[in-house]
């Protein structure tokens, strides 16, 4: 059984509608049928993320490993043969060559729909373990999934013709693409707040395509804010109450509150330790892994001293967790640091190596 989250089952609905394009209306001898080729599309499309089972052996095999082997660019026509032949086993009336397109169409669309987003996705995965992330799009984007609805119910209502399904995917690229012009916007809100920082960097943020986190590093702080790139209240949040509570904090760039964050702390003596922490060998998964990390928690004391990391572009309004807190401590009695994972308010920690 498909261990589908929410995310997953997304990614599964784009598969579907990939394979429906791929569906000859009027299959030949040996082709599936349009029914066929859209769960197969679904199917496929899912399947990147199994590796959620990472999560199940260890918090860091989760983090270094999660949209890796089974969302990279160079091993994606080996899984899709695999995919292929599973796919000839549940329907032994075609042969693994019928499968093989929509296998491969549903795993390249899952990756390209974990690319737009700012989690980072290992595509080049062995060859090179850089995260791509275009940050266009956020993780569960009402919008994205609805234009991917419209797009099968169309293709089921219209079941001679590939063009709803191939208007679904034109759509969902403009919509994308709409998407990358508001994060220009807002990464010019950033630069315009601080001319010369170091980097901005724009996330995106629930409940509308216009909802932005911009980040500015000046250097050993980060100031931040939650902006709207336009006027009016967000579509979605006019029917909802609860996307109304999602969609209040982002303002447009005259109302925005900017919030300083100090990477390692003010003061000499906590920066001092914070950075001593954070350069320590058990925490080189996380220097990898965080954009934006910031020490939110330098506790000095006896026996044990901890510094807890955590990466500001997880930092979501209205959101009850602020995932991936990770962190080093020290002993006086042993006074090199050890990695721990912050799990359900205690340290636990982390295997070495």
């Amino acid at each position: 059984v498909f261990p589908y989250t929410t995310r997953c089952r997304y990614h599964a609905l784009s598969g579907a509608l990939r394979g429906r394009v791929l569906a000859r209306p009027h299959p030949r001898p040996g082709d599936p049928p349009p029914a066929v080729m859209t769960a197969a599309g679904f199917l496929a499309g899912g399947f990147p993320d199994l590796d959620v089972v990472l999560s199940f052996v260890s918090p860091l095999a989760y983090l270094t490993l999660h949209r890796g082997p089974t969302h990279s660019l160079i091993l994606a026509p080996f899984w899709a043969l695999l995919l292929a032949w599973v796919f000839s086993l549940v329907w032994r009336r075609y042969a693994w060559r019928a499968f093989y397109g929509v296998a491969l169409g549903g795993i390249l669309i899952h990756i390209l729909g974990d690319w737009i987003t700012s989690f980072g996705t290992l595509m080049l995965w062995p060859v090179s373990d850089h995260r791509f992330a275009l940050s266009t799009t956020f993780i569960i984007d009402l919008w994205f999934t609805g234009i991917i609805v419209a797009g099968l119910i169309a293709a089921a209502l219209w079941r001679g013709s590939r063009a709803p399904a191939l208007a679904g995917l034109a759509v969902l690229a403009a919509y994308v693409g709409m998407q990358g012009y508001a994060r220009h916007e807002a990464l010019a809100i950033g630069r315009a707040q601080a001319p010369d920082a170091v980097a901005v960097t724009a996330l995106p943020r629930p409940a509308s395509p216009f909802n932005w986190m911009v980040i500015v590093d000046a250097g050993d702080r980060y100031l931040h804010a939650n902006v709207r790139t336009v006027e009016g209240v967000p579509l979605l949040a006019r029917a909802s109450a609860w996307i109304a509570r999602l969609a209040a904090p982002y303002v447009t760039p005259d109302r925005a509150e900017w919030q300083v964050a100090y990477k390692f702390g003010r003061d000499t003596e906590t920066r001092a330790v914070a950075e001593a922490a954070w350069r320590s060998p058990g925490l080189a998964f996380f220097r990898w892994f965080a954009e934006a990390p910031l020490a939110v928690d330098v506790r000095q004391g006896n026996p044990s001293t901890c510094v807890w990391f955590q990466d500001l572009r997880f930092l979501t309004p209205g959101r009850d967790q602020w995932p991936f807190r990770y962190g080093a401590c020290r002993t006086g009695t042993d006074p090199e640091w050890r990695a721990y994972e912050w799990n359900d308010g205690a340290p636990a920690l982390l295997e070495r190596g």
